[in-house]
Order: structure tokens, then C-alpha cells, then sequence
């Protein structure tokens, strides 16, 4: 059976990259590994085995072209309106929560967060399938 390990996204500036990651979701360092013209940054929350690459590439000057095929990466919260007041305090850029409805029950309530890079997170309240 496959263990989902680590999803990547490629960004302009790790250090402003690093910063968003930890302050707006806690994420730390894991591991930092330097090659010739690219590196790979990965960060977890200590709550979870699961991270995030960042690969680095240092000849790279202009932002990436996100396209249409990324989707978004997706974390969970105790209080999602309390993370959304956090991200507002701090200047985080975030959509407003929204609640999301199938078949007259709320599947999710939730929000997006946007990266210095233009990713989307799907900041979602905990609970239900998303425990």
C-alpha cells in the first residue's frame, strides 16, 4: 500500500516562502538539501509525518505560471473562524470562510489561503471526513 509522503511546489524565494509556511500554519524545517542550481526544502507540522517540498531554483527570476491544473493543498483546524481572524490580524491574505453545503448539511467550512507565490490552501474546520 502507498504512504502519501510529501506534495511540491516550486517557489521564487524560499526564505520569504519559508516564513509564510511557518507563520501561517506552523510548518518547521525538516530537512534542507543544497545541489548545484536547486535545492529541496522540506517542512512538516510536528503534528504529522506529511510535508512539503519546496524545490528551489536558484536561476529562476521570474514567478512561476501557476496554469490551471494546480489545485490546492488542504489543512485542518480546531476553529476555523479563530484561523481566519488569525490570518486576518496578521495580514495573511484569506477569502472569507465559507460554508459548505450537500444536500442541506455543511460538508465543510472553510477558507483559502494564498501564498507569496499564488497557491491556494484550503483551510478547513475540523470534523466529519476531515478529522
Amino acid at each position: 500500500m502507498a504512504k502519501p509522503v510529501h506534495s511540491m511546489i516550486r517557489v521564487l524565494d524560499e526564505e520569504r516562502s519559508r516564513a509564510y509556511y511557518a507563520r501561517a500554519f506552523g510548518l518547521e524545517l525538516a530537512e534542507r538539501i543544497g545541489f548545484d542550481g536547486f535545492a529541496l526544502v522540506y517542512l512538516r507540522h510536528p503534528s504529522s509525518p506529511f510535508e512539503l517540498e519546496l524545490t528551489v531554483n536558484f536561476d529562476r527570476t521570474e514567478p512561476y505560471a501557476l496554469g490551471d491544473g494546480y489545485g490546492h493543498l488542504a489543512v485542518v483546524v480546531d476553529d476555523v473562524d479563530a484561523e481566519h481572524a488569525r490570518f486576518t490580524e496578521a495580514g495573511l491574505p484569506a477569502t472569507p470562510v465559507k460554508d459548505f453545503q450537500h444536500q442541506g448539511k455543511t460538508l465543510a467550512r472553510f477558507f483559502f489561503a494564498t501564498d507569496p507565490d499564488g497557491y491556494k490552501i484550503e483551510v478547513i474546520q475540523k470534523g466529519g471526513r476531515f478529522a
